[in-house]
């Protein structure tokens, strides 16, 4: 039996007679339904069928993914419909001016300049971290480990008035000044504050509706403690890189066995920056602490440790403090290496001192032998004394 050109296709009007005029004129677009005479065979009705189903689920899975993505959208048309591109009005951001502040000189020089001292009477003490606003309403967190974190502020417009507060050595240098920044959004429809990725949503709900903006302030306290610590670590990761940089060529010159040139003025120095590293990281800050000392008083129902860790995650500080603390270990080795090839050398110029020293007395004590047993006999010898007294 001949096959058909239609026999292995499943093309609507192929699969037809081919001397059908009236399947052969039907339209694309009509759609054909099928009889339970002909479900077994005809496959090209099924696949119809199959098709219309494929279509169908993708409809429904189009339907959830805007489903899901509403909420995203509509959060985000609820977040701060005043926030403009590239003013800084939706940033938070910390920068380090000292190693630390006088807080009461901060008190005075923020006071002095016109900004609202505690506008929401959060409960902290002046000593732990100052809370001032502008009149544009953004808010400025200042904390006693020389940092300063700006809400819709750009960070230098109160560095320049916070500089004659440091204390503990001399204002960082511009260069110096480590700049950590975040961007943060409000949600009217959240209570509590997130993070999502790189950004902090500001859960306003109850400022919205009473009016009450302590709660969002407290979480701006947590946030900005958090993000206080990261801008205070980078401080610290600058100074190693810098360490690290002038003690690079050490190596490579101990690896060319050409000698020792580096004196104990510098060892002592090396070894000093270091260990004043190492204390700035791990005793004379909160860095390495779980959770900082204005936040350990605060209500549980706040949530303001989680809101300091969150930040702490999307910054890695935990990781950064653990690599810092593995750079310095390595740097320490360095500096233990130094220190013994200066004691060895040291001693080794004691003992050249004292070998030549001996070398001398004993020089000089074979002069003394050479002249006792060269020197010719005396052939009038003097009389002794007590003859010359009797005669």
């Amino acid at each position: 039996m001949p096959r058909k050109r239609n026999f292995f296709t499943s093309n609507t009007y192929m699969s037809q007679n081919g001397d059908d005029a009236e399947h052969r004129g039907v339209d694309a677009s009509t759609t054909y339904t099928p009889t339970n005479d002909h479900q077994q065979s005809s496959p090209h009705r099924t696949k119809r069928k199959a098709t219309r189903a494929t279509s169908t689920k993708g409809s429904l899975r189009r339907v959830a993914m805007i489903a899901q993505q509403q909420p995203k959208q509509e959060a985000g048309q609820r977040a701060s419909q005043e926030v403009q591109d590239g003013d800084g009005t939706n940033m938070m951001s910390a920068t380090c001016v000292a190693e630390s502040f006088d807080m009461a000189v901060v008190l005075d020089a923020l006071t002095s300049h016109g900004f609202s001292i505690n506008p929401d009477g959060i409960d902290f003490d002046a000593g732990e971290v100052v809370h001032a606003r502008g009149v544009n309403g953004g808010d400025i967190f200042v904390f006693p480990s020389g940092t300063v974190v700006t809400w819709s502020l750009p960070a230098d417009v109160v560095t320049r008035q916070l500089l004659r507060a440091a204390q503990g050595g001399p204002p960082h240098p511009p260069h110096l000044r480590e700049l950590e920044d975040l961007e943060f959004t409000t949600d009217t429809s959240r209570e509590s504050s997130t993070v999502r990725g790189d950004v902090v949503v500001l859960g306003t709900r109850r400022e919205v509706s009473d009016g009450d903006r302590l709660d969002t302030t407290l979480a701006k306290v947590a946030f900005s403690s958090g993000l206080a610590r990261s801008a205070k670590l980078a401080v610290l990761e600058t100074a190693l890189t810098a360490y690290f940089e002038s003690t690079r060529e050490i190596p490579a010159i101990l690896s060319r066995g050409s000698g020792f040139p580096f004196g104990r003025r510098f060892i002592l120095q090396k070894t000093g920056e270091l260990l004043d590293l190492r204390a700035r990281l791990n005793h004379y800050s909160e860095l390495t602490d779980s959770l900082p000392d204005i936040l350990w008083d605060s209500r549980a129902d706040l949530g303001l440790e989680g809101y300091y860790e969150l930040v702490g995650r999307a910054l890695d500080v935990s990781v950064r403090i653990r690599t810092l603390n593995q750079k310095m270990d390595y740097a320490q080795e360095i500096a233990t290496v130094l220190r013994e090839m200066s004691s060895e050398q040291h001693g080794t110029r004691l003992e050249v001192i004292i070998i030549l020293l001996i070398t001398v007395e004993v020089v000089f004590e074979l002069r003394r032998i050479y002249l006792e047993y060269t020197e010719p006999a005396d052939p009038h010898p003097p009389a002794p004394a007590s003859a010359s007294a009797t005669a």
